[in-house]
């Protein structure tokens, strides 16, 4: 059990999140102002996603509002500069959103399976099906940061530690089931959008780890495909 915990703590993301994308925040201006006065590369399509008047100069209004969405998802430097990071992490969501109710619409995770949860490392989205009929989801995850990508195949639930903790960073992992050498689906009190993601893992909110909790068992399938964008 000790060897399994140790390997299973490998796969958190505390220190930086589902949020899904790892490009590089790029020339970002090196001001220690709270806010930037400066409009970012991407300054159109952040106002637009933030509700924000389109015009694609940077206004008072338009840095704290990208500041605020900065800060709730751990996006740093939070300064309100609209960056790569933050409009990858606010293309993503609009991907997610996109989806629907429909997530298995490309038919890539296995309908003939019963009862089987499935990641979209793409999209950064987790369900569980049961043949064709959607049990739960789809909900965002945050998975494998560049260097410890969750690996993708056909994988068993393993092993489950409802109160399960990291021996390697001594850090909580509730609700912890591991389908893959350590990986794991459990719950973080992160955003699902924090950059860079996990250690492997597929983190979740608390509310959508113990739903999985409660819906999945030992040997249940688990599905995981494509690539997060950034690894």
């Amino acid at each position: 059990m000790g060897d399994i915990r140790r390997r299973g703590a490998v796969a958190l993301g505390i220190t930086g999140l589902v949020a899904p994308l790892t490009i590089a925040l790029g020339a970002a201006p090196a001001q220690a102002a709270s806010c930037t006065t400066q409009a970012g590369p991407y300054q159109k399509k952040v106002e637009k996603f933030l509700g924000r008047p389109v015009d694609g100069r940077q206004s008072t209004a338009d840095c704290k509002a990208i500041k605020a969405f900065q800060t709730k998802h751990g996006i740093t430097p939070n300064i309100g500069y609209a960056g790569s990071v933050t409009w990858g992490v606010m293309d993503l969501m609009n991907k997610q959103k996109a989806v629907g109710s429909d997530p298995n619409k490309d038919g890539k995770c296995p309908v003939n399976k019963g009862r089987i949860a499935c990641v979209n490392l793409t999209l950064q989205l987790s369900w569980i099906q049961d043949g064709d009929t959607l049990v739960y989801g789809p909900v965002p995850v945050r998975t494998g940061r560049n260097g410890y990508e969750t690996r993708t195949g056909l994988k068993k639930i393993y092993w489950r530690d409802k109160n399960h903790v990291s021996s390697i960073y001594n850090v909580p992992m509730p609700y912890s089931q591991f389908f893959d050498g350590g990986q794991a689906f459990h719950s973080v009190n992160l955003s699902m959008w924090n950059p860079p993601g996990s250690h492997g893992c597929t983190n979740m909110t608390p509310k959508d780890a113990k739903k999985y909790w409660s819906l999945l068992k030992k040997g249940d399938d688990v599905f995981v495909y494509g690539r997060k964008p950034g690894t």
